[in-house]
């Protein structure tokens, strides 16, 4: 994916799973159709965004009363991304957001995508959106890497751009993460709605909650302005 940045320009950093794909829906089934395989009860929505957390595992403890141990995890992990993969062809976009990135690149602010969704899956999926244009890089994890959290691969992401400038990039995501990731890099963040986690827990993390990808743009643009 070969366009550079650019430099002197805003630039938005976007998360994949739960911002631009919406794809709690299909999280939600994958989650409960495993939980009936390895013999859990089945979970809300309202719940598994109040109980949802990363590492994963620490999610599970929250639903088990204890970490679960390396096989268990194993087991879950294998089971969930097994249901998740057979339902995430069919998400769609989250609202809105191949207007949003059509227009953010028409008016110059480059854009580009940082997930810890397995490259492989990553960018077949960007493509079919139609989506992969707006983009001066998509990253996701790699196979072939060593297993990074989001702060280390949003370290990855943005020494591969070219002309990086971190007052003037925000990431826009769905969890804490991505903002404890912007602030890894020295970037900002606003945190949306749309995905796994609850409004109170964003919230946590001191930066700007969001209820729509239309909004989080505005955040992020009079953030840059602001400057």
């Amino acid at each position: 994916m070969g366009m550079h940045s650019g430099t002197g320009r805003s630039h938005i950093v976007w998360d994949w799973n739960g911002t631009l794909l919406h794809d709690i829906d299909a999280v939600i089934e994958a989650t409960n159709a495993a939980f009936a395989e390895i013999g859990l009860p089945p979970i809300t929505l309202a719940r598994y965004r109040e109980l949802y957390c990363v590492p994963v595992p620490r999610f599970y403890e929250r639903l088990l009363g204890r970490l679960p141990t390396e096989a268990e995890w194993a087991e879950m992990d294998t089971v969930f991304h097994r249901h998740y993969f057979a339902r995430v062809e069919d998400a769609g976009l989250a609202e809105g957001a191949a207007r949003l990135l059509a227009e953010l690149r028409a008016a110059g602010t480059t854009q580009s995508l940082c997930s810890l969704a397995p490259h492989e899956h990553l960018v077949p999926l960007v493509r079919r959106h139609g989506i992969e244009e707006h983009f001066a890089r998509v990253d996701g994890s790699r196979r072939d890497g060593p297993s990074k959290g989001k702060a280390l691969q949003m370290a990855a992401h943005v020494a591969a751009l070219d002309g990086f400038d971190p007052r003037r990039t925000v990431v826009v995501g769905d969890a804490v993460d991505d903002a404890l990731a912007a602030a890894h890099v020295g970037a900002r963040a606003v945190l949306y709605t749309g995905g796994s986690h609850s409004r109170a827990s964003l919230e946590t993390a001191g930066v700007p909650v969001v209820d729509s990808l239309a909004e989080a743009v505005e955040v992020a643009e009079s953030m840059v302005a602001g400057d």
